[in-house]
């Protein structure tokens, strides 16, 4: 299970957490976009390495994501398991990728 940790402001355009892995190692990723599915009672973050260059094909890794109640910007991932799930985040990629808006060119 990983742990979040969210850095720079509310407003920044480019959001940035860290992913805790199981043997301590810390990655940076920047946020491409969350969502919450009302039909799963679950909101989802999508990832991608902060490492990555502007024109570089990268991984975009999903989970669902679930923020403390506090507001407080941790929180904890978990893996998409379901089947169902995993299309229907997959179908807001596409959707989100398909709007030329959200791509900085």
């Amino acid at each position: 299970m990983a742990e979040t940790k969210h850095s720079g402001a509310e407003d920044n355009h480019e959001q940035q957490i860290t992913l805790v892995g199981d043997n301590g190692n810390e990655t940076l990723y920047n946020v491409l976009f969350t969502f919450k599915s009302d039909d799963y009672g679950k909101s989802y973050i999508l990832l991608y390495p902060a490492s990555a260059a502007d024109d570089e094909e990268v991984d975009i890794q999903a989970y669902a994501f679930d923020p403390e109640e506090d507001g407080s910007t941790e929180g904890e991932l978990s893996p998409i398991e379901n089947d169902d799930e995993w299309d229907m985040v997959e179908e807001m990629l596409n959707t989100f990728l398909d709007d030329d808006s959200n791509m900085s060119n």
